[in-house]
This record gives C-alpha cells, sequence and structure tokens, in this order.
C-alpha cells in the first residue's frame, strides 16, 4: 500500500467499532491502481507492449482468460501508467519552443459493456484522443470517423485502443467489431480482451499475439483479498483463516472472492461487528451463485433494466413464483414507471443474455404447464449496495 492510501484510510476512519470505511475498495467490480501479485502477466503484456517504448506500434493482440482471472485489472491499471507517460510526453512537447511530434503512441481504452453501437465505439476512442471533448449529440458516426483520421493523420506513432470483454452475449459481435477495427486510421493497433480460447474467436485471424491470463492461485488470492480488505475495513476486519476459505471456495475467480468478501462485510456491518465472523463468510459463500455472471455486466445494462433488478432485489419470494407474478409486483412500484409489458420484456431479455435466469417451477397452474420463475445469477447483497451507493 502507498503512502496516499494509507493516509486516506486513516482520514476515513471514524471509530473503532465501524467495519467498512470504503466500500469501493471492497467492490468486485473496481480495480486498484496496482493489482495483486500479477507480475508475470503485466511482463508478458509489457514484452507485446515493447515497440512503444522505441516510438513504434506493436502488432494486433488477443488477450484471454477465464472469468475473474484480472484481465480487466492488469489493464485498466497499465494502461492508466502508459496513458500518464504518453500524455507527460505530449505536454513537454506542446510547451516546447521546438515544433515536433510526440515519441510514443497514445492510448485508449474502449468497454464493449458500455460502448454498444458504432457511433459509442469511434466515439469512445475520440474522446480518449482528443484534448477538447466529444459531443454527445448533433455529430454522426461518419464525422467521427473522419475527425479520427484527420486527428491521427498526422501521427507519426499512433494509438493503441484496448478493446475490454469482447465476445459477451448482449455485446459486440467478431464480424462488427472486425468492421470496427477496419474503419480505424492505419496507425492504430488494438488488443482485444476476452474470455473465449484464441481458436474460438475471429479476431484472431487479424493478431499478432495470443496472450493467456490463468486464474489466480490460492495464495495469490489470499494476499488479494488480505491487501483489498487493508483499503476497505477497519484495522482486523478480516482474518487469514477467513480469507483462506473465500480463497478455497472461489477456486481462483478473483471477482467471486471479491464479491464474497463484500456481501460478508455487509452482513457484518448491518449487525454491528468490527470484524467478519465466520458466519458471515458462511452466509456469503450461500448467497454468491457458484455459476455467477459480472456484476460489473449487471451495472453495466441500461438504466431502466437496473432499476427493475433493483426492484427484483427485494420482491418477496411468494412475488417471485412467476414471471407474472414478478411483473406486476415489479410494476406495482411507485418508481418503476414501465409499463407490464415492458417489465416482463427486460426479463426475458435478461434471461436470454444470463444475467438472470429462468426457472421452471414445480407447481403446475391451470393450462397444466408449469410456470417460470426469475432466478438471479448475481449476489443481491452486493448488487443492491452497488446500485444504491450509485445513485
Amino acid at each position: 500500500m502507498d503512502i496516499d492510501a494509507r493516509i486516506k484510510r486513516r482520514q476515513r476512519r471514524t471509530d473503532g467499532r465501524r467495519l467498512v470505511e470504503d466500500y469501493e475498495s471492497l467492490s468486485p467490480v473496481d480495480h486498484v491502481e496496482e493489482p495483486s501479485d500479477r507480475g508475470p502477466t503485466l511482463e508478458r503484456l509489457l514484452d507485446h507492449l515493447d515497440p512503444v517504448f522505441d516510438g513504434q506500434l506493436p502488432g494486433n493482440a488477443y488477450v484471454s482468460g477465464p472469468f475473474g482471472a484480472g484481465k480487466s485489472a492488469v489493464l485498466t491499471a497499465l494502461f492508466s501508467h502508459l496513458d500518464q507517460l504518453s500524455t507527460e510526453t505530449r505536454s513537454i512537447i506542446h510547451t516546447s519552443t521546438r515544433a515536433a511530434t510526440p515519441t510514443s503512441p497514445a492510448f485508449a481504452y474502449v468497454d464493449l459493456r458500455e460502448t454498444t453501437s458504432e457511433f459509442a465505439f469511434y466515439h469512445g476512442v475520440l474522446d480518449a484522443l482528443a484534448e477538447e471533448s466529444v459531443p454527445d449529440h448533433g455529430i454522426s458516426t461518419a464525422q467521427l470517423r473522419e475527425r479520427l483520421h484527420d486527428l491521427l493523420g498526422g501521427s507519426r506513432t499512433g494509438v493503441v485502443v484496448v478493446v475490454d470483454h469482447v465476445g459477451e452475449p448482449e455485446g459486440t459481435g467478431d464480424e462488427q467489431l472486425v468492421d470496427l477495427f477496419a474503419g480505424l486510421p492505419s496507425n492504430v493497433s488494438w488488443l482485444a480482451v476476452g474470455r473465449r480460447d484464441p481458436e474460438d474467436v475471429l479476431l484472431t485471424e487479424y493478431t499478432a499475439t495470443e496472450i493467456r491470463v490463468d486464474r489466480y492461485r490460492r495464495q495469490t488470492l489470499v494476499d488479494l483479498l488480505m491487501t483489498r480488505a487493508s483499503l476497505g475495513l477497519t484495522r482486523q476486519g478480516l482474518d487469514h483463516e477467513l480469507a483462506r476459505r473465500i480463497a478455497e471456495w472461489a477456486d481462483g475467480n478473483a471477482h467471486d472472492a471479491m464479491a464474497v468478501l463484500f456481501v460478508g462485510a455487509a452482513r457484518a456491518t448491518e449487525d454491528g461487528r468490527s470484524r467478519l465472523t465466520e458466519a458471515d463468510v458462511t452466509a456469503a459463500i450461500e448467497e454468491v451463485p457458484r455459476d455467477s455472471v459480472s456484476l460489473g455486466r449487471v451495472l453495466a445494462l441500461p438504466e431502466n433494466k437496473q432499476l427493475v433488478l433493483r426492484e427484483l432485489v427485494d420482491l418477496d419470494p411468494e412475488d417471485r413464483a412467476s414471471v407474472t407474478a414478478t411483473t406486476e409486483a415489479i410494476g406495482a412500484v411507485p418508481a418503476v414507471d414501465l409499463s407490464p409489458g415492458t417489465v416482463k420484456r427486460y426479463l426475458y431479455e435478461m434471461a436470454e443474455v444470463g444475467v438472470v435466469e429462468r426457472v421452471q417451477s414445480e407447481v403446475t397452474n391451470e393450462q397444466g404447464r408449469p410456470p417460470s420463475r426469475v432466478e438471479l445469477r448475481f449476489s443481491p447483497t452486493a448488487f443492491r449496495r452497488l446500485y444504491d451507493l450509485r445513485q
């Protein structure tokens, strides 16, 4: 932990009885500036990116690994540092009395969970590069592409674009992504990041390198949990034995391990405890689905779908006995200004992409067809707290 983090931790402290001092540090969807024990992965990425330190563009690459392996955490941290280096270089050049060009490529990060259209893709890349803000309205996709080509046309070094969360169910398809890359200037290289094996990804036909990120080892995951707990909890809020139990259950998945820590901390806080107990961890493990969906995906859904989910997690079991009952219960909430048909459509659409699951009931209706109920594929406590914190 660096000095600034230590100071901020003491600034947040109120008294010795408060367990959670910073929910963001415990969040499964937030990344720290220095990911824990990912040195080998970082070195492989730097090996690929090595040409940028000579002012050259690297080839295209595909970074793969299972859910919860820390791909996004490492890449966002690395590119934050690289972009800072590139920005400092450009700043020095802009203030120089001599005309010059940047000596290293620029960097841009695009998250396909939040970038779901051609317009949004080019807008995201341009916004990361342009000094002035890029308008969201009153400009066409063709104009965005033209501005990108104009901006990069005189650049000797170009830009490296990370495109994260490739291949997720509700995201951009491979063929569409190839077309989007083709619309970029020639002095652009990209790193696509996803969970699928390289042989199953069309993009790898256009890559020079494939980089594999493996699951966390158990002890590494324990260290990650203890590090995040030291940032987000009061002193001695989590002991090593409980961290080891969480890591063993999570089986290398940092997202699920952090979800258990987050839920356990929320539960202990509600009960007024200043330390997590075995019962808190047990309850959290029981709540986080074994085959869970990323909370990042859930929180990247459109606002109205998140609103439907926010009401869904608070429904009583009898109101979730069928999709119809769930629709009626959510539609009756004053804060939900949506028609019953829209609510039901949202539930079906979220089931299709795996955010929720339709499970057939054992009880048949009058027509003899068993109704289906909606089951969550994520922790309701974690989503509830993260959603409310963002409001």
